[in-house]
Order: C-alpha cells, then sequence, then structure tokens
C-alpha cells in the first residue's frame, strides 16, 4: 500500500485529526542516507510529523519546515514539506547508533538529545515567514512538536509518531503516527490535500 494521509474535523469544528502512514518514504530515507536503526527512527518520525503538519497548510506554494536540535549525537534533524504532505528531510549524522533502552527500544530521545530547541517555519508566501522556536521535552519528537503546538500556537495536541524496525528482515522499516488538535473556539477546515488518500510523499521526493 502506497503512503497517505487522512484527515478528520468534529462536527462543532473544534477538533481535528490526521493520522499517516508513511512506510515507502522511511524505508526509502534509509535507504538514501545508509542510516542506522535509531536513526532512521528519529529521521521517519520527524518526516512523518512535518508531512502531517504541511498538509495542513492553506495556499497554494506554502511550504513547513520542522528542526531540531537536541545537542544529541544525531545533530539536526531537518524535515520540509510543501502543502500537500511532499516531504524532504535528513539527520546530520546518519550512521549514529546508540544500544538499545532498558525496554528494549530505540534510544531515538538520547540519539536527539532533549537540552535544545524545535523550530517550525511556516512560509505562507507574505511578508515574511512565521518562526516559532521552543524547549525539546525530551527529543522523542512526537512530544516535541506536541509541546510546540501548545507552546507557540497554544493549541491544545496530543501526538503520537512510531517507526518498527523489523530486525528479522534486514532493518525493514513501517512508519505510522497521528495527532489531533483541541480548540477552544473558531472552525478550521483541513487544508487543502486531505482526505484518505493524500499523499504523503511522491515518486520524485528528494531527501
Amino acid at each position: 500500500m502506497s503512503d497517505y494521509i487522512v484527515r478528520a474535523i468534529s462536527t462543532d469544528g473544534l477538533v481535528q485529526a490526521a493520522a499517516i502512514c508513511s512506510r515507502e518514504l522511511t524505508e526509502r530515507a534509509r535507504q538514501i542516507h545508509h542510516a542506522s536503526p535509531v536513526a532512521t527512527a528519529a529521521l521517519g518520525r520527524a518526516l512523518a510529523g512535518a508531512s502531517m503538519m504541511g498538509n495542513a497548510l492553506k495556499g497554494q506554494g506554502a511550504s513547513l519546515t520542522l528542526q531540531i536540535k537536541g545537542g544529541g549525537p544525531l545533530g539536526t534533524v531537518l524535515a520540509v514539506s510543501d502543502a500537500e504532505g511532499n516531504v524532504r528531510g535528513y539527520v546530520a549524522n546518519p550512521q549514529v547508533d546508540l544500544p538499545l533502552r532498558d525496554d528494549g527500544k530505540l534510544d531515538v530521545g538520547g540519539a536527539v538529545g532533549g537540552e535544545g530547541t524545535i523550530t517550525v517555519i511556516k512560509d505562507l508566501h507574505m511578508k515574511e515567514p512565521y518562526v516559532g522556536t521552543v524547549d525539546l521535552m525530551g527529543g522523542e519528537i512526537a512530544e516535541d512538536i506536541a509541546g510546540y503546538f501548545v507552546e507557540s500556537e497554544q493549541i491544545p495536541t496530543a501526538c503520537a509518531l512510531g517507526v518498527l524496525v523489523d530486525r528479522s528482515r534486514g532493518g525493514h522499516h513501517r512508519q505510522g503516527g497521528g495527532r489531533h488538535h483541541g480548540r477552544r473556539a473558531g472552525v478550521r477546515h483541513p487544508g487543502p490535500g486531505s482526505g484518505p488518500g493524500a499523499p504523503a510523499a511522491d515518486g520524485d521526493v528528494r531527501f
């Protein structure tokens, strides 16, 4: 199945939700960057998050940049999405690998670092792009994106992102994620390219 984004909105307009399946995107990024499992997990989460955020933008030619600098060995994690959800990105040191955590999971937070910032740049073709920067909440990326929305845009948000590494099949990856916003007032409809089948990436996307 190809990658896709699904979006939803409550009947009163106060809650929005988005979910993404980006297995092909994540695997292609791993191949291009020859990334380690933990680097793939971090990059896959950032690509998925940026794709959902970019897909919510309105306006032809709009774009969103997600930049995470946590001070960890991976270095900068960067993802850039257009309003269709097509996304590209990189981690500065993709060959970095770390031991698994005590619970057996990849140590994404340790690789990214939790002492830096997450920055979101929205280019809506106005005089100046919107730039928001907040402190990281641990470097696991999903909670950092949620924290950005709460602190910078005052939007209560829940976000979950995950990359499943199948070590028995030579490091194949599956990526998925989702987020939802609860708004105190007002109606904001889903952005362009929303709905079942909206592309998370196409064959020409670069990383």
